[in-house]
């Protein structure tokens, strides 16, 4: 018998084989530095703990609307008022099982057999499958080092289509860093407004921004971006909560109606007590998230400084997230003894053998001549692990 087609031509993660083999040589006792972690590593703040175990102690374990606690609902919409000038309503809001459900959700919402998503190159990983998945089409933008890996219009009305449903942002960026400006921004939503194009604005990265810089949403820029927008959200990255799978989105209520009755379907509504732990979380003091903020700021400047110190890689200093993507191209093709290095998945898996440093090809992310460096990490694990590097890049002849 045959499977779903669909699902079988999804394609897998690139990274498993890297990540299950750095996972062996941990139980191995080898001491693996790993750049690769996509969260933070410190933990979930006291107060948001505290909080859920209070809801325990409340009995707040039963189910909740599908589409999330009204009571959190009111706290997203305070913080989109709050954070990014922003006015919704509880009905424009729905809380799923991570960012990544609101996407999914998304997706499945908008997009009839055959229509297109313009995606930025490089893009994180899901996006394309989670748009095959809806029986959409991704549709690639080559987005160029020298623009900072961001958009051009030129480079948007170049793939331009009558199937063009949407156009896909991601700032800060991953895995790139790269933040947009208020008057790209302005660039991109025109952009939209005149060829009619829902924008879905991945913003999940927003509080992880460094230089004095500030996060502004598209959504914001006028009343034509707010009701084509949808802006997707969460408290993964900002406080520490990847495991609690808490996301968000908000956008026009016909498209929140039609998400949150995929939801229904799908899984129900999303955990009931760290949906209490996340209003805690929204109502969390300023200065937690900006503590660690500071100290990815501080690592980052840290990695940096000991990248540049490599010769023959380039590396473009990322104004948010948590990720140095490198440009390893003068390395590919060459020799690690006998073994050719031909890509970045070759790279990674040898780099990883030879010198126990984890890192994420850059193919996963539609750019192979690059690998992704996390510092979610301690500054003593990214000195000995670009050291490692150093030392294996000196063995490529």
């Amino acid at each position: 018998m045959t499977l779903s087609r669909k699902i079988e031509a999804l394609t897998p993660s690139i990274t498993l084989s890297v990540t299950a083999k750095a996972n062996e040589m941990k139980k191995a006792g080898i001491n693996v530095i790993s750049f690769a972690a996509g969260e933070p590593d410190f933990n979930t703040p006291q107060n948001i703990i505290d909080a859920a175990v209070e809801a325990m102690k409340k009995g707040y374990t039963k189910y909740t609307p599908a589409s999330g606690l009204i009571d959190l609902k009111k706290a997203v919409c305070e913080k989109f008022l709050r954070d990014n000038n922003l006015t919704y309503s509880t009905s424009q809001v729905i809380i799923s099982n991570g960012a990544k459900q609101c996407l999914g959700n998304l997706f499945l919402a908008l997009l009839n057999p055959g229509e297109e998503v313009i995606v930025p190159t490089p893009y994180w990983v899901s996006y394309p499958e989670l748009i095959k998945i809806a029986d959409g089409v991704p549709v690639f933008v080559e987005c160029k080092e020298e623009n900072d890996f961001k958009y051009t219009i030129d480079e948007l009305n170049k793939v331009l289509t009558n199937k063009t449903k949407a156009i896909l942002l991601n700032s800060p960026n991953n895995p790139t860093g790269t933040i947009y400006s208020k008057e790209e921004l302005i660039e991109i939503a025109n952009f939209a407004k005149e060829h009619n194009l829902y924008i879905v604005s991945d913003e999940i990265y927003e509080k992880l921004i460094y230089d004095g810089n500030e996060h502004v949403s598209i959504a914001a820029l006028s009343e034509d971006a707010f009701n084509r927008t949808i802006v997707i959200n969460g408290v993964s990255k900002t406080y520490s909560m990847t495991g609690w799978r808490i996301g968000y989105a908000a956008g026009p209520e016909n498209v929140i109606k039609l998400m949150s009755s995929i939801q229904s379907h799908m899984t129900s509504n999303p955990n009931t007590i760290a949906q209490h732990a996340t209003i805690e979380a929204l109502n969390t003091e300023e200065a937690v998230v900006k503590d660690m903020a500071t100290e990815f700021e501080r690592r980052r400047n840290f990695m940096a400084e000991k990248l540049n110190e490599i010769e023959n890689i380039k590396i473009i200093n990322p104004s948010g997230a948590f990720y140095v993507m490198v440009n390893i191209s003068y390395y590919l093709n060459k020799k690690f003894g006998e073994t050719i290095i031909e890509d970045s998945i070759k790279f990674s898996e040898i780099l990883l053998e030879d010198g126990a440093v984890a890192t994420v090809p850059g193919m996963a992310f539609g750019l192979d001549d690059y690998i992704r460096l996390s510092y979610a990490t301690s500054t003593d694990n990214i000195e000995e692990g670009i050291k490692r590097l150093k030392s294996f890049l000196n063995k490529l002849k």
